[in-house]
């Protein structure tokens, strides 16, 4: 086989495709359809699960470790997050060339009119080394510039910082930045495309890891903070050594860790025995989404890598039924082709050659479709992230993979069909023969479109009832209305007094402003933050083993404020104040919980040591969900805001109507009370309880979304294969005609026949979904996998699309004319 023969075959390809353009536009379309809906996807996925952090040397070698331990009886992810372990896993483990510790947060960068809130990675000297990427300007700092206590203010700029805020200019080494509460001096550029561990939200600069801890230590009152275990932040990655393996790495991590809890408990005796935590470490993926605390959103992203396959398969088998259907009436040419000498070999090359063309042009087609999709694709899935884009090699190579593929798996029923022509039959047939195999061929290719479209709607039809759900659980306070207010004083120093008086100043200005119903201080927010501290009650031996106990600094409006009811007895009022009985108000389940049988107004709890005074319980409040959208086993309790830390923590404000629309109102009128560079910070509440929604409107969206797809696909499918049908028997249908059967009764014949095909893909596809059911139920939100109302309605629409694919091939069967028809070949 020369080039020259494969560009006749292509030319000649081109020229039949282009002579049939109706056909050649119908498998195209759907080869796009299922090529684009997968390489964006891909995108997604690949990023989430495969695709290692740009720049990253040696991505095999490079791990995030997690630690686990059994503190209330079931093994869970603990024990991380201090710098006092990441330095001592360090020095006690040898599996490792390169340790490194590192965190991003939000800080304010710049100064007056020109801060902004940016994401700042917080990352040890050594962090640096796991990437080949030298700066373009300037330098890293190093491990001197990264030392305990408080590090040196040095600071290197992201390329696109550096680009949209000093125009890439290399002058600006030298420089300085005020960042949160620090002014940093410029000392080095990142190159192009560097964004550590955070492709979905790279930061826009990287200071020292223990310069951000330092200056959080004296927010947060934690002392030596590089020698306690009571403040857990940050996250690790190492590197193993090419000659260690896994298990002797992992051996290496528990032994370290083991001697590290060790040394904590003698810091702090009343943690968990360590024959009882039994603390053990794991190496596992630097990327997040491949760990054992995989957010909800990264697993449906992989149920939804799978679903994107389904629809690849229901379009593959939808142009292999287009495919068997044009090489069906092409029977006659092939077997004259036959007939004059061509080999059976060169005629399947022919052919295959016609298929893999329209794998190209559906392939490039597709291509088009992703560059459009998945920006939104990505915003739907990841949010914040940066839509990957379609000229990235490795998209590049998965699309032309799929499309070429693709088309070779389609062909393959083509193939086979036109391997069995029979020259004899064949030259003498007519156009209205065709032949049993083909005919069950197709109807198998149809089956398969009808069961796997009713998957997908079935996952479509879950998630959307989940979302439902979600979106009306009662969460035991009011979202919409919502303002959350953050105060960063950003090294603003004022003493416990002014911070306290700030705070109620802020309060009663937020009150004033019109279109804010209340106001009211807090500590706390659900989802976001909260506050634990060890409870003593009496005749309870570990309070803390009975669940998670929360608390909330509240003031008197709080509750107004919230949405949060009071059940019994009363809520803060302005006589809980300095010196004043302590009161505190806990939850229903709460009160419950401590106090079986008893009625909890009155009861005694101590913050801490027995020999503390008694907070007294004054009321029961609504319960609330605070971690998660399904009941847990967290218990809060609100404390006197007058009472404990008045000096801590920002408001919540309540609009009459959604608080989103008040943003900038509410913090220009609050940053005009905030001393010197501090600032204020709003946010909709809507917004925090948003994102853990995220996953269910995830799935709801994208299962819809490809569950139309496929039944749009699903619909072509069977259009064509009973129009076809009809086509080839239009003779019979003018014998029955002229013998006397109805116009209804070649509907009727029609119809049928293809609602018989679809009954068979719907109760296939149940079947399918009903198996696969304990694998999704984990993700859905109070509906059962298995439950009758979606499968029922999924039935339903599948069965109204089949009549509806049927009814115009039944039309044209029922306007057959018998003469005409009696006269044909």
């Amino acid at each position: 086989m020369t080039f020259d023969s494969v560009l006749k075959d292509v030319r000649y390809a081109l020229r039949g495709l282009t002579s049939r353009p109706g056909f050649t536009a119908a498998v195209v379309a759907t080869l796009a359809l299922g090529v684009g809906a997968n390489t964006a996807m891909f995108g997604i996925v690949d990023q989430l699960l495969f695709r290692p952090p740009p720049m990253l040397k040696n991505a095999a070698l490079v791990h995030r470790p997690y630690f686990f331990g059994t503190p209330r009886g079931k093994e869970e992810t603990c024990c991380n997050g201090r710098y006092v372990r990441y330095k001592q896993i360090e020095e006690w483990t040898t599996s490792f060339s390169s340790h490194a510790g590192y965190t991003t947060n939000d800080q304010a960068v710049g100064t007056g009119d020109e801060a902004r809130e940016m994401r700042i990675g917080s990352v040890s000297a050594s962090f640096f080394g796991f990437f080949d990427a030298p700066p373009v300007v300037g330098r890293y700092f190093n491990a001197d510039e990264d030392q305990v206590p408080s590090g040196t203010p040095v600071v290197v700029l992201s390329h696109a910082f550096w680009s949209t805020r000093y125009g890439a200019r290399n002058d600006v080494i030298g420089s300085t930045l005020h960042i949160g509460p620090t002014v940093y001096t410029i000392i080095g550029v990142s190159p192009r495309g560097f964004v550590g561990l955070w492709p979905d939200q790279p930061p826009a600069a990287f200071i020292p890891i223990t310069s951000y801890a330092a200056g959080n230590a004296v927010a947060l009152r934690t002392g030596t903070w590089w020698t306690t275990f009571s403040w857990g932040w940050m996250n690790t990655m190492v590197m193993r050594k090419p000659e260690v393996t896994i298990a002797q790495a992992n051996a290496d991590l528990t032994n370290a860790l083991q001697r590290s809890y060790q040394s904590q408990l003698e810091e702090q005796p009343s943690s968990t025995p360590i024959d009882v935590l039994k603390p053990r470490a794991q190496l596992g993926s630097i990327l997040p989404a491949r760990g054992p605390n995989a957010s909800a959103d990264s697993k449906v992203a992989t149920w939804l890598g799978a679903v994107s396959i389904i629809v690849l398969l229901i379009a593959c088998a939808n142009v292999a039924n287009l495919l068997l259907g044009h090489t069906l009436r092409r029977r006659r040419e092939i077997a004259l082709r036959l007939a004059l000498g061509v080999t059976r070999l060169r005629l399947a090359r022919l052919l295959l050659t016609e298929t893999v063309v329209l794998a190209l042009l559906g392939g490039t087609a597709g291509l088009l479709i992703a560059h459009w999709g998945s920006a939104a694709l990505k915003r739907i899935v990841l949010e914040r992230g940066e839509p990957l884009p379609i000229s990235d090699t490795r998209t590049l190579l998965f699309a032309a993979a799929t499309a070429v593929g693709l088309g070779l798996l389609c062909g393959l029923a083509p193939l086979v069909q036109a391997s069995r022509a029979d020259l004899t039959s064949d030259l003498k047939s007519g156009v209205r023969e065709g032949t049993r195999q083909g005919s069950r061929t197709r109807t198998a290719l149809l089956l398969l479109q009808s069961a796997l479209s009713v998957v997908l709607l079935t996952g479509a039809g879950l998630f959307v009832q989940s979302l439902r759900n979600v979106q009306s659980a009662d969460l035991g306070y009011d979202v919409d209305p919502v303002l959350l207010v953050n105060l960063n004083m950003r090294g603003v120093t004022i003493d416990s007094a002014a911070q306290a008086q700030l705070r109620r100043s802020l309060r009663q200005t937020a009150s004033a402003i019109p279109g804010v119903e209340n106001a009211s201080l807090q500590l706390t927010v659900p989802f976001w933050s909260t506050w634990n501290f060890g409870l003593t009650v009496a005749g309870i031996d570990s309070v803390h083993l009975l669940g998670n106990f929360e608390l909330q600094s509240a003031s008197p409006e709080h509750f107004e404020t919230f949405g949060t009811r009071i059940l019994r007895g009363r809520g803060i009022t302005s006589a809980d104040v300095a010196g004043a009985p302590l009161s505190m108000v806990v939850s229903e389940s709460m009160g419950r919980l401590l106090w079986p049988g008893k009625d909890p107004i009155g009861e005694c709890i101590k913050l801490g040591a027995d020999s503390l005074p008694c907070h007294y319980v004054v009321g029961i409040a609504q319960n609330i969900r605070t971690q998660d959208f399904r009941p847990d086993s967290s218990h809060l309790y609100y404390l006197a805001n007058e009472q404990f830390r008045p000096n801590r923590g920002g408001l919540f404000i309540r609009a009459h109507g959604r608080g989103g629309d008040m943003i900038e109102t509410v913090r220009s009128a609050l940053q005009r009370e905030m001393p010197g560079a501090s600032y204020v910070t709003v946010t909709p509440f809507s917004e925090i309880v948003g994102g853990e929604t995220r996953s269910w409107r995830l799935g709801a969206t994208m299962f819809t979304l490809f569950g139309g797809l496929a039944l749009l696909l699903a619909a072509i499918g069977l259009y064509s294969v009973v129009a076809y049908d009809v086509a080839q028997r239009t003779h019979e249908m003018g014998v029955r005609r002229a013998l006397g059967a109805q116009a209804s009764d070649a509907i009727r014949l029609v119809v049928s026949g293809g609602l018989r095909v679809a009954v068979v893909g719907v109760v296939a596809g149940l079947a399918t979904a009903y198996v696969a059911a304990p694998y999704v139920e984990p993700l859905l939100f109070n509906v059962p996998a298995r439950a009758p109302g979606v499968l029922g309605t999924v039935a339903a629409v599948l069965l109204l699309v089949a009549l509806a694919a049927t009814w115009i091939p039944a039309r044209r069967a029922a306007r057959v004319d018998p003469n005409v028809a009696l006269r044909s070949d």
